[in-house]
C-alpha cells in the first residue's frame, strides 16, 4: 500500500487491532489488496495510523492465523495466495461487523436494522 487507506475511530468502541484488522480484510474484500500485494511494515502502519507497533503486529498475527495474510522474514507481510472472498461473505461479514459495533454501544438489533433501512430509502 504506497499510502495508508486505512483508518482508526479513535471515538470507535472497537479496538483499534480490531479495526485494522477489518479495514484490511475490507480492502481484500473489495479488492483495493490483491493476493501477493505487500502490506506496510508494522512500523510504518503503526506510525501512519498514530497506533502502537503491537497493535498492528495484534492485527497482521490474527489475520495470518485466518490464512488472509502471509508473513515471511525479509518477504514482509503480504495478502496470501488465493484468496478469494465472495460477495456474500463480504456482505455476511460486513453486516456481523455492523451489530457487533452497535451492539458495543448499547442499540438493539432493531434498532440498527432500522437505521440501515431508513439510509437505504435515502
Amino acid at each position: 500500500m504506497p499510502e495508508p487507506r486505512l483508518r482508526v475511530d479513535p471515538d470507535d468502541p472497537t479496538p483499534a487491532f480490531e479495526q485494522v484488522r477489518r479495514g484490511v480484510r475490507d480492502l481484500v474484500a473489495t479488492g483495493a489488496l490483491r493476493p501477493g500485494d505487500r502490506l506496510p511494515p508494522l512500523r510504518q502502519l503503526a506510525g501512519d495510523l498514530g497506533l502502537a507497533v503491537g497493535t498492528v503486529a495484534r492485527a497482521y498475527a490474527e489475520l495470518e492465523q485466518e490464512g488472509l495474510l502471509v508473513s515471511r522474514r525479509g518477504a514482509g507481510t503480504r495478502v496470501a495466495a488465493g484468496v478469494l472472498v465472495a460477495g456474500h461473505e463480504v456482505l455476511d461479514r460486513l453486516a456481523r461487523d455492523y451489530l457487533e459495533r452497535t451492539r458495543a454501544v448499547g442499540l438493539p438489533d432493531d434498532e440498527a436494522l432500522e437505521a440501515v433501512r431508513r439510509l437505504s430509502r435515502g
